[in-house]
């Protein structure tokens, strides 16, 4: 880990163009990018820059500026109780890796995403059951294009027993975990080790955040609502929070990059500053540019301390 890999995720910039995207990216000192939405559209597959005619324009400009599409974070969740939407999801997944063939992305995120009430543990053990039959399923194809399938500690599998109990049930190696360092330290309390001993060996992906606890305001603006109620329709299980500019809130980053640097870890460092479900949030030309010297000068730190 003699030096790290820096990306974001478009969810910090959901007005921005493809074209923009790999200009300001390149400028505010990343390496890449974690595709979730292009200018407000999260079904990457309808973005008409990346319509099969347009693709080989596309790994031209990417190439032409040493920037890369790191990976596709989709939509795709499994939690679903009918078997037909669950193979729709599957199909979803197999277009998404498809793409990721086309931009020479490494990964496709998927969610679980919520598991029916703990006191019926009877329909919990079937959900759970599905989606790792999902992840096999997707895991699969991703296999035979070469690429990976990582799920994502969010919703319920925010919490790690759950992810781990679901992974027990995964037989794919091309499925693992995409560690949002931040969602199951703040929605569940557990500490950044317990989540890392349970979920270390299967972490392909990390996401970067900060947050702190705030009063609940009285009432939230229309705009507000309305983000929320897009990130609920994709993913039932978002929860909110009062996220701040990376390094100015309450997550134990230190701690999160020792145990990452301690386990060699050689994945990317992606900051996902949610900016499309929380318009509230600074801009992008404020957010971006702060975290790769951040997240860079953090882990010389730790780097420093463990010689």
């Amino acid at each position: 880990m003699s030096d790290i890999k820096i990306c974001f995720s478009t969810l910090s910039c959901p007005d921005w163009s493809w074209h923009e995207l790999i200009e300001y990216g390149t400028a505010y000192g990343f390496g890449g990018v974690e595709i979730r939405l292009i200018q407000r559209e999260t079904d990457l597959t309808a973005v008409g820059d990346l319509q099969p005619t347009q693709l080989s324009a596309r790994r031209r400009e990417l190439q032409d500026r040493g920037f890369k599409v790191v990976g596709l974070a989709s939509s795709v969740r499994f939690d679903y109780s009918s078997a037909r939407e669950r193979q729709d999801q599957v199909e979803i997944g197999k277009r998404y890796i498809e793409l990721a063939v086309e931009l020479n992305a490494e990964f496709i995120r998927v969610f679980g995403d919520t598991l029916p009430d703990s006191a019926d543990a009877s329909a919990r053990r079937t959900a759970v059951r599905n989606i790792a039959d999902g992840l096999d399923l997707l895991g699969e194809l991703a296999a035979i294009a070469d690429k990976r399938i990582v799920i994502e500690t969010h919703g319920d599998f925010a919490s790690s027993p759950v992810m781990a109990e679901m992974l027990e049930r995964v037989e794919s190696p091309a499925v693992g975990v995409l560690w949002d360092t931040h969602h199951p330290w703040r929605f569940h309390g557990e500490p950044l080790d317990e989540t890392w001993n349970r979920l270390g060996t299967r972490t392909w992906h990390t996401h970067w955040k900060d947050s702190i606890v705030r009063p609940r305001a009285e009432s939230a603006t229309s705009e507000l609502d309305a983000a929320a109620r897009q990130a609920h329709a994709l993913m039932s299980g978002h929860v909110h929070a009062d996220y701040v500019l990376f390094g100015g809130g309450e997550f134990p980053a230190e701690q999160c990059m020792s145990l990452l640097h301690a386990a060699k870890y050689d994945g990317w460092f992606s900051l996902e500053w949610e900016k499309m479900w929380h318009p509230e949030l600074e801009d992008p030309h404020i957010a971006l540019p702060l975290f790769p010297a951040k997240i860079r000068r953090l882990h010389e730190v730790v780097a420093a301390m463990s010689n």
